[in-house]
């Protein structure tokens, strides 16, 4: 347990330094900004290996016995996860996490102006219905409420900003997904970053389906839908 609150920690300190303005421009201005993103994805992704590795070391401890439809919940909602993720960071956004700069958003924020916090969020809440035990509880209700809290403090930061096009790009897109659609604030649309986020998306899930989550997490998505 000791070994994953450690993990957890370092992965959220890691993640508060593009809150901090003052330290992401010093890092952009000694290595550059394609160094400093490259740079800083790799250390996201070995810390998250080490939480997941973490979290392994856990006893098993069942909180509710799984049924064939929660297997369900992660094999519908994570495709989706995936595809505002990938589209969310390929795509420039003002106001929310982006690997892309740019003043012009991505048509992916008719849908959600934090595409790639809300593709977190769903990937790790839709994990805890299908596992039921209580370290998944832990690790995926804590990088849930991460991903929320980044939500809040994206608005935060965004509101603090005295800027026009900020102001209009609010009142055209909602943080709920499809509000703004559903309200007639915006307008559904289809770009490159989009498209090549569909394909990443199929691709991903094709491999993680096909064998590789068996290999990396010891559980079959598939198998569990018959279980």
């Amino acid at each position: 347990m000791t070994q994953f609150l450690v993990a957890l920690l370092v992965f959220l300190l890691l993640h508060s330094v593009p809150s901090v303005p003052t330290i992401r421009a010093r890092l952009i201005a000694v290595l550059g900004r394609r160094a400093y993103l490259i740079l800083y994805s790799v250390v996201s992704l070995a810390s998250l290996a080490w939480v997941f590795h973490a979290a392994l070391q856990i006893d098993y401890i069942e909180l509710w016995s799984p049924a064939p439809w929660h297997a369900w919940v992660p094999l519908i909602l994570t495709p989706i996860a995936f595809f505002l993720l990938l589209a969310g960071l390929l795509s420039p956004n003002p106001i929310s996490v982006s690997m892309r700069k740019g003043s012009q958003p991505g048509t992916i924020v008719a849908i959600t102006r934090h595409p790639v916090l809300w593709g977190f969020v769903l990937w790790a809440a839709s994990h805890i219905v299908a596992n039921g035990d209580l370290r998944a509880l832990l690790l995926f209700g804590a990088l849930t409420v991460f991903g929320v809290f980044g939500i809040v403090m994206a608005e935060r930061r965004s509101s603090k900003r005295k800027d026009a096009s900020l102001d209009s790009l609010k009142q055209n897109t909602s943080i709920v997904p499809f509000l703004a659609v559903a309200q007639g604030r915006a307008r559904l649309g289809v770009d490159r970053a989009m498209v090549l986020a569909l394909v990443l998306t199929v691709l991903l899930t094709t491999w993680l389906l096909i064998g590789c989550h068996v290999v990396l997490f010891g559980a079959d998505p598939l198998a569990m839908i018959h279980t």
